[in-house]
């Protein structure tokens, strides 16, 4: 008898300690979900990822627009292509003034500045996007316009009209996407103060989702026409210079056309196909894949680079010297 008591004693201790181990972990369990949006997310690997690729379109970005705009100065600039141009310098410039704030996070994993500029820090990488969207389709089109010779030039009448048509779209920007981003984005959760560009509880609204798939959709499908009639022109330029394609300025000035679409293609697209699967899926295990997407649309900063690279001496003496070795030329 006095050993089944000592038996009962023993078990009952061993269940209380483990009750108490099991509910603890409960309690953790429940202190981590709810604190989720606390934490920094991020793998070693993926933080690495993420300030590989904005450290990248920083410097690149950052030599790039110094130089652009020393090039500007001599352009024309009663060209519409010349003030496209100068407008992506500028939205470029903005993003990379935001970049150092993102590497600060990401190194230190913890956000200390106040919530309202993490809010435009990470609206910026969009309006970005989206901005420099536009002004390469812009640009394409009015390329497109002279090579089919429905206008000899593009240009402003005169630099007033330059400089009112890149502030109508400032303005349309600082007064309807700013304000809706400052004061709709990150309304619906509540976001730790030490935690940034964790807003994905907004995509929980049907609207907000109805609004991605339309911005998805479109991005698409204007980059498949960008891409067929670019394919378009060119074969038409090949089959009218057939003989001494590479010596034909026309033909080269497409490439350059096709340089664009792929910067769409590579820079942005991946971005929008892939926040396509984000949205009907798991947030918080593909939050930080989402991320990655989204840094690598800041690397169309590079552009300015390329341009600058492509228009230099050096460039075109070996790309010349390369069209008198290749047969076809």
């Amino acid at each position: 008898m006095r050993r089944l008591q000592i038996w009962m004693e023993l078990n009952g201790s061993w269940w209380e300690n483990m009750y108490q181990e099991d509910f603890g972990n409960m309690t953790e369990g429940t202190r981590n979900s709810n604190d989720s949006s606390s934490t920094f997310i991020h793998t070693s690997t993926m933080s690495a990822i993420l300030v590989t690729v904005y450290s990248v379109a920083f410097a690149g970005g950052g030599i790039g627009s110094i130089a652009m705009s020393f090039v500007l100065v001599k352009m024309n600039t009663l060209s519409v292509t010349t003030t496209a141009v100068i407008n992506l310098v500028v939205v470029h410039s903005l993003l990379l003034f935001t970049v150092p704030f993102r590497l600060h996070y990401y190194v230190k994993k913890k956000w200390v500045f106040d919530m309202p500029f993490c809010k435009m820090v990470s609206a910026m990488v969009h309006i970005h996007m989206y901005l420099t969207f536009i002004f390469y389709v812009i640009t394409l089109v009015i390329r497109w316009l002279i090579f089919f010779q429905w206008r000899d030039k593009v240009e402003f009448y005169r630099k007033l009209h330059a400089i009112g048509a890149s502030a109508a779209v400032w303005v349309f920007v600082m007064v309807f996407v700013v304000p809706l981003f400052y004061f709709e984005y990150g309304r619906s959760g509540l976001y730790n103060n030490t935690t940034c560009f964790k807003f994905h509880k907004e995509l929980q609204h049907e609207s907000v989702k109805a609004l991605n798939y339309t911005v998805i959709v479109a991005v698409a499908l204007i980059s498949c026409v960008l891409l067929s009639l670019q394919i378009f022109i060119l074969v038409k330029v090949v089959r009218k210079f057939s003989t001494s394609l590479c010596s034909h300025q026309e033909f080269w000035a497409q490439v350059k056309n096709l340089i664009f679409i792929w910067i769409i293609i590579i820079w942005f697209l991946p971005y929008h196909l892939f926040r396509a699967y984000y949205i009907q899926s798991d947030f918080d295990q593909l939050e930080s894949y989402n991320e990655v997407f989204l840094s690598l649309t800041a690397l169309s900063c590079l552009d300015l680079l390329s341009f600058v690279l492509s228009g230099s001496r050096f460039f075109k003496q070996n790309v010349g010297m390369l069209h008198r070795r290749l047969p076809c030329c």
